[in-house]
């Protein structure tokens, strides 16, 4: 699998690290919602929006979404210049 780092251009996937998937945070202090945001999520296999880092490249982190049964990349972005 190859990423597009938009600062560096195509490169191989052993130069990124896997940041984790997208997810929206529950609003306030310690409960049942965020008991289930960190223990009860759903992975369902499809399209994902995940964090990646170029760590042996430009360091930027990025904003990838990717198919999790073809690994088919539909978008990088960097973070900050919204989802894909």
């Amino acid at each position: 699998m190859r990423l597009t780092c938009p600062h560096c251009g195509e490169r191989d996937l052993r130069e990124f690290t896997f940041g984790g998937a997208t997810l929206t945070r529950p609003e306030g202090d310690w409960g049942p919602d965020w008991d289930a945001y960190i223990h009860l999520r759903e992975n369902p296999a499809g399209l994902s929006r995940e964090y990646w880092t170029h760590d042996m490249g430009c360091a930027a982190w990025l904003l990838v979404e990717r198919d999790t049964v073809t690994h088919d990349i539909r978008a990088v972005r960097p973070v900050g210049e919204g989802a894909p």
